[in-house]
């Protein structure tokens, strides 16, 4: 997913972009959506099945 995208969500969930970098964004966004802000930090296994970045973490 683009940056741009990824700031676009992060305004709709309340979080303000900066200059955070994809990653650390994306763990804004989880805390954000009550998930653990673990975004490519898990390896390949992941118990956050509610995540909407879990693809993205996964594949990566």
């Amino acid at each position: 997913m683009k940056m741009v995208d990824i700031k676009r969500i992060a305004k709709r969930v309340g979080c303000k972009p900066g200059r955070l970098k994809k990653a650390d964004l994306i763990k804004k966004i989880q805390e954000a959506e009550g998930n653990f802000p673990c975004f490519q930090t898990a390896g390949d296994s992941c118990n956050q099945e509610n995540c909407s970045w879990r693809d993205d973490c996964l594949s990566s």
